[in-house]
């Protein structure tokens, strides 16, 4: 690396469902983007690997570089599990190809997307859920311990809560409602074959569900309804340790933000803002302070010789 105008940097979001990079030159004009499978490191170090360096290759193709160019890259990798310290070490000690690699939790670059690196709180809800606020240079965490202990108001969640449902009215428990027969619909109207299904299935598989669930919602079906009623008041959950924790300002953050939302207590809409930025802004936002830190360790050195 000659200077650090030839440095690149590299945001990449790498959530229980997919990973997303964006490559910017130091300048911060964006030169590609690229998107791969889950990248939730609490899954598998080697798989969430291999999701980030698929998007990073294609992030490097479409911007004409080369594997040469690798060695020009300051990378922030925000990685779904990377909350749990064991997780979080057992990445900073893979091998990667960068210049220099940052490794944070996707919550922690969301964070810093949202408020554009000032103090502020969020609330992910996407395949799983955490509140996270950046508050006088600390990180606070509060839920997300991941999927099936925690992660409530998640996609993975909703999926698993309403196939509950399904075998509960299979059992003759709560009465069927048009969500409950179509899910069951889509496994044959068999109930073996949903716990067949369940053994071998992912948080992502039980979030593809989500989707459904809410627009059953927006129908009045009974048991969406009380899903989303419920999701919304673990997201007030969140929301409000955050506040106490001294986070003024929320941003509902992932792929079901905005379908939770209108669920949500006043309490907790009082302190929403519209995010700045995503995750991968907040990860490209920590690349570069890793790149200008890099370049400080290098001036330094050579001032010293």
């Amino acid at each position: 690396m000659n200077g650090p105008e030839d440095v690149l940097l590299l945001g990449v979001d790498g959530g229980g469902s997919g990973c997303r990079a964006r490559l910017c030159t130091i300048s911060g004009r964006t030169l590609s983007e690229g998107t791969a499978g889950s990248a939730n490191i609490r899954l598998g170090v080697e798989q969430s690997f291999a999701s980030v360096h698929e998007a990073t290759v294609q992030c490097m193709s479409a911007a004409g570089l080369s594997t040469r160019d690798f060695d020009r890259i300051v990378a922030c990798l925000a990685l779904a599990g990377a909350s749990e310290p064991s997780q979080l070490e057992a990445a900073r000690q893979h091998e990667h190809p960068y210049r220099r690699a940052v490794f944070v939790t996707d919550a922690q670059a969301a964070c810093v997307g949202a408020h554009g690196g000032a103090d502020g709180g969020i609330v992910v809800i996407g395949t799983g859920s955490i509140g996270w606020a950046q508050l006088n240079g600390r990180q606070h965490r509060v839920g997300g311990w991941g999927w099936p202990i925690s992660d409530e108001a998640s996609g993975a969640w909703l999926g698993c809560e309403a196939l509950r449902r399904t075998l509960w009215a299979c059992d003759g428990r709560v009465t069927w409602t048009p969500l409950l027969r179509s899910l069951l619909a889509k496994f044959r109207s068999d109930p073996h074959a949903i716990v067949d299904w369940m053994t071998g299935a992912l948080p992502k598989d039980f979030a593809t569900f989500a989707p459904e669930i809410i627009e059953h919602a927006a129908a009045d079906d009974p048991v969406a309804v009380e899903l989303l009623q419920v999701a919304g008041a673990h997201v007030d959950a969140l929301a409000q340790a955050l506040v106490r924790l001294g986070a003024d300002r929320l941003s509902l953050v992932g792929g079901l933000a905005a379908s939770i939302e209108p669920w949500l207590a006043k309490a907790t809409r009082r302190h929403l803002v519209a995010p700045r930025g995503d995750a991968v802004a907040g990860a490209l936002q920590l690349a570069r302070d890793a790149a200008e830190s890099l370049h400080r360790d290098l001036t330094a050195s050579r001032s010293s010789r």
